[in-house]
C-alpha cells in the first residue's frame, strides 16, 4: 500500500512533552508541575458574558477578522499597555488562540527551505510548525540568563534566514528580554531584513517591576513585525481558545487568505468573552489580571526559595509562570530525572530537552499550582534528591 503520510509530517518527531505525559497514566496521587495552565477559573464577568451571548442567540459566524468591537478593544489595549498602534479595521485578526496565529503566520510567509531562527530553549511547538510550513528551524543558543543575544543571532544568520521568533517572557525559562539585548536583536533584524514574529502571550505576567517591551514599538520595527497574543494565560481563558495577530496591513491581508480558507472565524462565544475581558479590564485597570499575577509572584518566590534549599541551581524567572532549574548536578539526563521523579515520588515535571538542545540538563516546573500542592511537591522532590545523593555517595564510597 502507498504511504499516505506527507514527508513534512514524517519529518516531525513525536512530541517529547506528549510522550512524557503518557507516562503519568495509571500513576496515583500525582502532583503536576507539568502543564502550563493557570489554576484559576476564568473570571466570573467573562463567563457571564459568554453565557448571556448564548442565551441571546448569538450563535452565528462572525466577520472572519473577528467582531468589530473586539478588534477595537484589542487595538485600544495594545496602545494603552504596549504603545502599539494598529488599525482595528485592517491590521488585527482574531484567531483560535495564539496557536493558530503562530501557524497562520508561518504558513503565510515561508517558502520551502526558508530558515526560521528560534531561541533555544523555547516553546515546544515552534519547530514542528516551521517544518509543517516547509521552513527550516535554526536554533539559536541563549545566554546564561536565557536571553537571546545579538551576537548569537548574527552567527546563525545565513542567506536563507527569513524569520526570527521572539517569545518573551519565555516558556520554559521565565526569562525576559532587557532593552539592551532587544536593541542588539533589532539591529541584526534590520541589517539582514528579517521578519519578526513576536509571541507576547505572557506579556501581562512579569514581576519585580520588570517590563517586557514589544519589539514592534521600537523604531523601524513595526513594518517587519507580527505581534501575537491571546487571552489564555493572563485572563485564565485557556479553554476558550481565543487570540489574535496584529501586523501591518500588507501582512494581515495575506494572513486573511489563510485564516478565512481554513478557519473562517473564531468562536463568537469566545470572542464575546474576550471582549468582556478587555472592556472590564480597561475600566478597572486589569485588577483581575493583577490579582492572578500577584498570586503567581508569591508562588514564584516560594519555588525559588525551595530550589535554593534543595541545592538546585536556578535562574530566577522574571515572567510567565515557569521555572527551569538545572539538574546537572545529579548526573541524570533531564528525561531520566523526570521519569524517576514521577515513578518514585509522583511529581510531574517536563524534561528540558523537550524545549531544545540547550534545555538538556534542566527541567520545567510550572508554579501555577495551589500553594499546598506546591509544598507537597517540594517535600517529595527534596526526598528524591536526598535519595539520589545518598546513592551517589554510596557508589563513590
Amino acid at each position: 500500500m502507498r504511504d499516505f503520510i506527507s514527508s513534512r509530517v514524517l519529518s516531525i518527531a513525536s512530541s517529547p512533552l506528549s510522550e512524557f505525559l503518557t507516562l503519568t497514566q495509571g500513576v496515583k496521587n500525582i502532583i503536576s508541575l507539568g502543564i502550563g495552565e493557570p489554576d484559576f477559573v476564568t473570571p466570573y464577568h467573562i463567563r457571564e458574558e459568554m453565557i448571556d451571548s448564548l442565551l441571546d442567540g448569538q450563535t452565528q459566524y462572525t466577520d472572519s477578522r473577528g467582531i468589530q468591537p473586539l478588534r477595537e478593544a484589542i487595538a485600544a489595549y495594545l496602545k494603552e499597555r504596549h504603545d502599539l498602534c494598529y488599525d482595528p479595521n485592517s491590521e488585527i485578526i482574531v484567531t483560535i488562540g495564539a496557536s493558530e496565529a503562530i501557524d497562520l503566520v508561518f504558513r503565510t510567509v515561508l517558502e520551502e527551505g526558508d530558515e526560521v531562527l528560534l531561541p533555544d530553549p523555547g516553546y515546544i511547538s515552534y519547530e514542528p510548525c516551521v517544518r509543517l510550513s516547509g521552513g527550516v528551524p535554526v536554533p539559536v543558543a541563549t545566554d546564561s540568563t536565557f536571553q537571546l543575544t545579538g551576537q548569537a543571532l548574527e552567527e546563525c544568520v545565513t542567506p536563507r534566514s527569513k524569520v526570527l521568533v521572539l517569545s518573551y517572557p519565555n516558556n520554559p525559562t521565565g526569562a525576559v528580554l532587557d532593552d539592551e539585548h532587544l536593541q542588539q536583536i533589532v539591529d541584526v533584524c534590520k541589517r539582514h531584513n528579517l521578519l519578526v514574529i513576536s509571541d507576547e502571550i505572557y506579556n501581562e505576567l512579569v514581576y519585580d517591576g520588570v517590563r517586557q517591551r514589544s519589539v514592534a514599538a521600537l523604531p523601524g520595527m513595526r513594518e517587519r513585525t507580527a505581534t501575537l497574543n491571546g487571552f489564555s494565560k493572563a485572563f485564565a481563558m485557556t479553554g476558550q481558545r481565543i487570540g489574535y495577530v496584529a501586523a501591518p496591513e500588507y501582512l494581515t491581508a495575506a494572513f486573511s487568505k489563510v485564516h478565512t480558507n481554513t478557519i473562517l472565524c473564531a468562536s463568537r462565544t469566545s470572542q464575546m468573552g474576550a471582549l468582556a475581558a478587555l472592556v472590564e479590564g480597561q475600566r478597572t485597570d486589569y485588577q483581575e489580571v493583577a490579582k492572578m499575577r500577584d498570586s503567581y509572584d508569591a508562588r514564584r518566590r516560594l519555588m525559588v526559595h525551595a530550589f535554593s534549599e534543595m541545592g538546585l541551581e536556578c535562574y530566577e524567572p522574571k515572567g510567565a509562570f515557569y521555572m527551569f532549574p538545572s539538574i546537572k548536578s545529579t548526573g541524570l539526563s533531564s528525561r531520566e530525572f523526570c521519569k524517576r521523579l514521577l515513578e518514585e515520588e509522583g511529581v510531574v515535571c517536563i524534561p528540558g530537552h523537550a524545549f531544545g538542545k540547550m534545555g538538556e540538563g534542566h527541567i520545567r516546573c510550572c508554579y501555577a499550582t495551589a500553594h499546598e500542592r506546591l509544598m507537597e511537591a517540594f517535600s517529595r522532590m527534596r526526598a528524591f534528591l536526598e535519595r539520589l545523593r545518598s546513592q551517589s555517595c554510596s557508589n563513590d564510597c
